[in-house]
């Protein structure tokens, strides 16, 4: 008896040793979540005379790993407000939200990043410089509440789907509709990836369409440079019947040193029987990149906007981008 009962004992002592040491293996990390863009620019000629130093935006936020594949994220987005006349900063909570992955399945929940540019953001690896395509024209929001999950069924194939209230993360919800959205992400050989996704923002409300939007991404990215392009459709934009939009974007970028890279970028905006003509337009952007130190990067660069509309002049415009993130 008194055997089975010292046995039991060590038994005990070993399931609670190995416990600790699972617990330890996995102790709660946390890290702090800042990143900062800044500029100064300077227009040419009399169509754009705009010069100044602008703190473009903020990040603030904190991520916090518990442990068996469980985090949470808080971050908030500070920045200017989209009205002319509004000298102000704002601030949002962009981010609140937990996230839970085990083997090839990842969910999110909560105030979540959206699925419907993610992937070309980081592929085009400039957000400080210049928003993605869809992001820039207003093509979708980067953040919502709701639930996204992903699942990677191969190296080379990986799935994802998402519910959101579809009004982003400024707003709050106004109306019953929902924002679902479905992406493949293929990588058939190394540094070659392509993205598909398709989405439908319900309107909710009677006498206003749903929004469809439709994306195609190719992309290559090689230690040397990087190269993309990508194909965006949106039908019924702001819930307005035969309120198309279309348009593509095409980067590249070069390392030259571990500290240099070059950077180029098209972009083409359509608007479905010109409805949307006077912000119709194809802006290009050409600049450098130089990294001072781990958490400073410097980005001089130069901007062309054409406008579609009749009448209407090119704009040109120099700037110097700053970031400051870890």
């Amino acid at each position: 008896m008194k055997k089975t009962m010292i046995m039991a004992g060590l038994l005990a002592c070993m399931g609670i040793t190995a416990q600790a040491q699972d617990t330890k293996s996995e102790e709660p990390k946390g890290k702090a979540i800042v990143q900062v863009f800044g500029n100064f620019h300077t227009g040419f000629g009399a169509e754009n005379n705009d010069r100044g130093f602008e703190l473009d935006r903020s990040y603030l936020g904190y991520e916090y790993k518990l442990g068996n594949g469980l985090s949470v994220k808080g971050v908030m987005d500070i920045g200017k407000s989209s009205d002319v006349s509004d000298y102000q900063r704002i601030a949002y909570i962009k981010n609140a939200m937990v996230s839970w992955k085990t083997g090839s399945l990842s969910l999110n929940g909560g105030l979540i990043s959206t699925t419907q540019f993610n992937f070309q953001e980081k592929f085009w690896g400039y957000r400080y410089i210049m928003k993605s395509f869809q992001d820039q024209y207003k093509f979708g929001s980067s953040a919502d509440l709701g639930i996204s999950a992903t699942y990677q069924f191969a190296n080379w194939i990986s799935a994802d789907a998402i519910i959101v209230n579809g009004e982003g993360y400024k707003k709050l919800q106004k109306n019953d509709g929902l924002n679902y959205g479905l992406g493949v992400t293929l990588t058939p050989v190394k540094g070659l990836q392509i993205r598909l996704y398709g989405g439908l923002n319900e309107s909710g409300e009677d006498g206003k369409k749903d929004i469809a939007n439709l994306a195609a991404f190719v992309g290559y990215k090689h230690e040397k440079f990087t190269i993309g392009a990508e194909y965006n459709q949106m039908w019924n934009a702001s819930f307005k019947d035969d309120a198309g939009q279309n348009g593509y974007s095409i980067f590249a970028s070069a390392k030259l040193s571990q500290v240099t890279n070059l950077y180029a970028r098209f972009d083409n905006l359509y608007s479905q029987n010109d409805w949307n003509i006077s912000k119709d337009e194809s802006a290009a952007i050409l600049g450098a990149q130089f990294k001072v130190g781990k958490y400073v990067k410097i980005a001089p660069n130069f901007r062309m906007s054409m406008p579609k509309a009749d009448g209407a002049n090119n704009s040109y415009t120099a700037y110097v981008n700053c970031y400051f993130g870890f």
